[in-house]
């Protein structure tokens, strides 16, 4: 019959400990679970059971062995011991930044869904413009388990390793019926044509679109172009910002519109913090919203219904968006059934105070 285990003792573990923290290793080097060892006096293999398996150590070898680790310093190469059972505990996300709300949200939860299953959350961010190609070979060398992609516009070089790699595949918050695995977002061209009727219906005819020079926010101009032309609405005023849309570039827009003396009634912004800004900027030069014109931004963010007068937006729900898709990675990393490979999950528009 197997025999199991039995929990080792100091005594049947014990070496000769001879050797400082200066002499058990070069100093070019990193520690190793073997230096750690010695430092302990310890077998290495004793390490790694209180490491891996604390459940077949004692209390108090496990208590030498910590408080070595805590006064080196040391940290596990988890990657050496992934590789070989081909499980790293990593997921790897990529979004465009951290400066804009919308994004943060969604990896905070994500972060605390894939904590709660036992992976650890790798980040990268892509910027403006995207350096996903160069972010995706490095995180791909790490063996990640998963991959979470922000949009669906991807080089064919980050296509195949991601196809090559054979692990589970999430898209979000853009929409294609054709993802490269999986996909949680939305049409931004609905949105567009969503938020140009709005405006059509209020009775805007004169009206201004103020966006960050982003692709989503691209796309969401056209289709908001598109719909007006087709209501005939032609009388467009458009201004550009660099890249995330912030509350100071929103004013700086405005001031340059009014500074043109370019007539309009009411304005679309690319987000929020745009929005705000534009919002400011009119009343610090003595002008009323929605009686000089109405403001509509996107992303609904935190302080979106509490500016003056509270702003009508797009809203996105964001941390849904996280929600679903850690929940499809983790399905499929557990064998289980996906119920909808490619989930749209919509849009609201929010009429508040400034329109």
């Amino acid at each position: 019959m197997p025999t199991v285990p039995q929990k080792e003792t100091e005594q049947q573990e014990k070496l000769p400990a001879k050797e400082n923290l200066r002499s058990s290793r070069r100093s070019t080097d990193s520690l190793t679970l073997q230096d750690i060892a010695k430092l302990a006096g310890v077998a290495p293999i004793t390490v790694s059971r209180v490491l891996n398996r604390p459940d077949l150590v004692t209390p108090e070898t496990i208590k030498s062995v910590q408080k070595v680790i805590d006064r080196t310093g040391y940290v596990p190469n988890l990657l050496a011991g992934g590789l070989a059972s081909r499980r790293s505990g990593l997921i790897a996300a990529m979004v465009p930044s951290l400066r804009n709300m919308m994004f943060v949200q969604v990896v905070e939860r994500l972060n605390d869904i894939f904590n709660a299953a036992g992976y650890k959350l790798l980040l990268g961010l892509t910027g403006y413009p995207q350096r996903e190609n160069e972010l995706m070979a490095t995180f791909l060398s790490r063996r990640p388990e998963a991959v979470l992609l922000t949009g669906v516009n991807h080089s064919p070089e980050t296509r195949q390793r991601l196809l090559a790699a054979k692990i589970p595949v999430v898209e979000i918050w853009d929409y294609t019926p054709t993802p490269i695995d999986m996909l949680v977002g939305f049409s931004h061209e609905k949105i567009g044509r969503a938020v140009a009727r709005l405006f059509h219906r209020k009775g805007f005819r004169r009206i201004c679109m103020v966006m960050a020079k982003d692709r989503r926010a691209l796309l969401r101009f056209r289709a908001f172009k598109e719909e007006l032309g087709e209501l005939g609405v032609h009388d467009l005023v458009t201004h550009m910002t660099r890249t995330p849309g912030t509350f100071r570039l929103g004013r700086e827009a405005l001031a340059r519109i009014l500074d043109r003396g370019q007539p309009f009634d009411a304005i679309f912004c690319s987000s929020d913090s745009l929005a705000h800004g534009v919002m400011t900027e009119a009343q610090s030069r003595g002008m009323k919203i929605p009686d000089d014109f109405a403001v509509v931004g996107f992303g609904d963010l935190d302080f979106s219904a509490s500016t003056f007068p509270a702003l009508s937006t797009v809203s996105i729900k964001h941390r849904e968006v996280g929600s679903l898709a850690a929940e499809a990675i983790l399905a499929r990393l557990n064998n289980q059934p996906i119920p909808e490979r490619v989930v749209d999950i919509g849009f609201e528009i929010i009429e508040r105070g400034s329109t």
